[in-house]
């Protein structure tokens, strides 16, 4: 029998591994992707970490470069490729989990190929990423031009000389937006109108308080009853160019109908595209039930969490976050399988 099977080698899942290899265990890591990324690659070209290299590293291994440079996508890629490789971990990349049972004192975990692996422990870290979010707006399903979710946005050079409307109003589609508006026509569609927030209060990164006053990792998530809509860290650049109409801020559009959407005020145009950054919800498919508090299943004693937004604190699902979060929910996971 493994010692405990960790669903995801993103961010999340490698560092349940470190957890669990600082407590003597082997763990076996399962990524349905060809490398131990997450969803990095996926996103669009331009991403840039809202987080200085200092504040997102996964644990016993520093980001490189400049502590106070923010990070590319690409090299937030190579940085777990690099992390994964030397971690002393069995990572097994193509290997889709599907079902994850109960059984006996244990979990029956079988695989995309049909393949079945016993394991006393569980921890789903397939992250809070990996499920584009697409709201029902009205009339979207009739909308003649291009919809697509930021997921599968890459760069704006298809977009040029478009009318792009961007739903959503937090870091990516007001990155996105941005973007676009360079060689497009472009509206942010919100329910509510963009927060922006500095990015260096008193010459210091945002960040940097957020640790410093114990905010990043104090255990409030489950306290939450709804989660708090964050605001865009912004350098200043974002609330100028919203401020100029470039891209322009109205609130959601009542209707779609073809090639046609109507505003609140009732006027109707021409759209092109519409792109939903909407964010995304947990993939966790293969449970039956995954309700669970600070990272422990409240239904399967052995089964735990990693990734998670507000999981535990403000910073769960995110580089930074996600070491502290493994080592609570790894303790916590061999404390109840030593005492059984």
């Amino acid at each position: 029998m493994i010692d405990a099977v960790i669903i995801g080698a993103g961010q999340s899942g490698l560092a349940a591994a470190h957890a669990l290899r600082q407590a003597g265990r082997s763990p076996v890591v399962l990524e349905a992707g060809t490398e131990p990324v997450g969803s990095w690659p996926s996103y669009y070209d331009s991403l840039t970490l809202f987080s200085p290299a200092r504040y997102s590293s996964l644990p016993g291994m520093a980001f490189p470069g400049d502590p106070d440079h923010y990070p590319h996508r690409d090299e937030v890629v190579e940085y777990l490729c690099r992390y994964a490789k030397n971690l002393d971990a069995d990572i097994r990349t193509g290997h889709r989990v599907t079902v994850v049972r109960r059984e006996g004192d244990g979990f029956s975990i079988q695989l995309e190929d049909g393949t079945k692996l016993a394991t006393p422990i569980v921890i789903a870290a397939s992250g809070a990423f990996g499920q584009p979010h697409r709201p029902a707006l009205p009339g979207l399903e009739s909308f003649t031009g291009a919809v697509l979710h930021s997921a599968d946005y890459r760069e704006p050079s298809p977009f040029t000389g478009h009318r792009v409307v961007v739903v959503g109003a937090a870091n990516t589609a007001v990155q996105i937006g941005y973007e676009l508006a360079n060689v497009a026509t472009v509206t942010l569609a919100t329910r509510k109108p963009v927060k922006f927030a500095p990015q260096r209060p008193l010459g210091r990164d945002v960040h940097f308080w957020s640790v410093a006053s114990g905010f990043d990792h104090l255990p409030i998530g489950p306290l939450l009853r709804t989660k708090p809509h964050m605001p865009v860290n912004d350098d200043g650049r974002y609330r100028r160019a919203v401020t100029a109409g470039e891209p322009d801020q109205r609130r959601v559009v009542t209707a779609i109908d073809g090639d046609q959407v109507t505003w609140p005020d009732g006027t109707r145009e021409h759209v092109d595209s519409i792109i939903l950054a909407t964010g995304y919800r947990p993939a966790l498919s293969y449970l039956d039930n995954p309700a669970q508090v600070r990272g422990l299943s409240t239904v399967h004693p052995g089964l735990g969490f990693v990734g998670l937004e507000w999981q535990r604190s403000f910073a769960s699902a995110t580089l930074r976050g996600v070491g502290r979060d493994a080592r609570y929910v790894v303790r916590r996971l061999l404390r109840n399988v030593n005492s059984a």
